[in-house]
């Protein structure tokens, strides 16, 4: 079975480490893969060292001729049974590709995120006759792509959950945080891995951190904000300064393997708005961290409210200070939903799960069982 993955990523986050742990995975089970990619990305440069042929292009706009013209090569040079594609704009440039090329190759397209519109074009593009199937990340993502899918269409949506590899010996930060930022073990750590896009809802993260500290005079708490600044950076930073935050919060920047920071903190905390996965909360139920969290992506399937974790409504700033305070003054609770997580990490949410269940859709696709 010889395999195309497709992905238009030009930075790095969770979905590019879900397409690694995807590659890594169905090696064993003898699939030739290789990546259709754009040259000198974070994508290109990881998936170099995996041992699998890259196809890295200079960035083009994907409804471009020269971009159908890089895959149309691609397909008939290396005859693949299957592609499958990782973003948004390779369904873009797979369809225009397909209907101005014939590429005449089976498709399938993993549906990772939740958009807040879909305009006729998108409708258009994710209801096309040759994606046999569309793999959603959570249930709550094919809930929301059924809307966006003819009903007719409704048999190709299937769910596989993004995993988290299992290490024999866990990635261990060389950084201590606690070193790093002066913070003593009196203090609770409250870590966020997110970078600073609308999605990620920083806002009411240091909205959280307000209600926490100068309503509740929470002060033994320190919140560790890691993650790649953009242009709403400013903005946070500045919120964090008019409520009088700036010691209880420290915006890190970029931190590569940040996924091994999550040992060092007592409570991982997500205000995401939108969410397809996220991987952070799966790694964090891997370290047994207990988490608090927004109700978005696979959260609601991976964290039973009160029981494994805290959940709350987005945006709900007050209700998310809330259960961190409850969570923060007890340590059994802490200890119980970080076993319980665990537990159910290791029956559901694997890296090995994902490459099981993405091998099965692609045999189905193949008429290979």
């Amino acid at each position: 079975m010889k395999v195309l993955h497709i992905s238009g990523a030009r930075s790095w986050g969770g979905n590019e480490q879900q397409l690694l742990y995807l590659i890594e995975e169905l090696k064993k089970y003898n699939v030739v893969q290789s990546l259709f990619c754009y040259e000198n990305t974070p994508l290109f440069d990881v998936v170099n060292t995996l041992g699998i042929n890259i196809i890295a292009i200079p960035f083009v706009k994907p409804y471009k001729k020269p971009y159908r013209k890089y895959l149309k090569k691609a397909v008939v040079d290396h005859k693949f049974d299957l592609l499958h594609l990782h973003t948004s704009d390779s369904v873009t440039g797979y369809v225009v590709s397909d209907l101005l090329e014939n590429l005449k190759t089976k498709t399938v397209f993993s549906k990772k995120g939740i958009s807040r519109k879909v305009s006729l074009l998108s409708k258009y593009k994710y209801n096309y006759k040759n994606i046999y199937k569309i793999l959603c990340v959570s249930k709550v993502v094919f809930d929301h792509f059924e809307d966006v899918l003819y009903k007719k269409n409704h048999n190709k949506l299937c769910v596989v959950y993004d995993g988290v590899k299992v290490e024999d010996e866990p990635v261990r930060s060389v950084i201590d945080i606690r070193e790093e930022l002066n913070v003593s073990k009196e203090i609770k750590l409250i870590g966020n891995i997110a970078n600073h896009t609308k999605a990620k809802d920083l806002k009411t993260l240091i909205k959280t951190l307000n209600i926490l500290v100068n309503k509740k005079k929470l002060k033994d708490v320190r919140l560790v904000q890691v993650g790649e600044f953009s242009k709403r950076t400013q903005e946070l930073k500045d919120m964090v300064s008019e409520m009088k935050l700036e010691e209880y919060i420290d915006f890190v920047g970029f931190r590569k393997n940040a996924s091994s920071f999550l040992p060092q903190f007592d409570i991982y905390l997500m205000t995401s708005e939108r969410e397809g996965g996220p991987t952070t909360v799966l790694e964090a139920l891997y370290k047994k961290v207990p988490v608090v969290s927004t109700h978005v992506g696979v959260v609601s399937e991976a964290i039973k409210d009160g029981e494994n974790g805290f959940v709350t409504a987005v945006g709900d700033y007050e209700s998310l200070a809330h259960k961190l305070e409850i969570l923060l003054k007890d340590d059994t609770l802490r200890n119980s939903f970080s076993k319980l997580s665990y537990e159910k990490f290791i029956n559901l949410y694997t890296a090995e799960k994902l490459g099981e269940n993405t091998f099965k859709v692609y045999k189905e696709v193949l008429g290979l069982v």
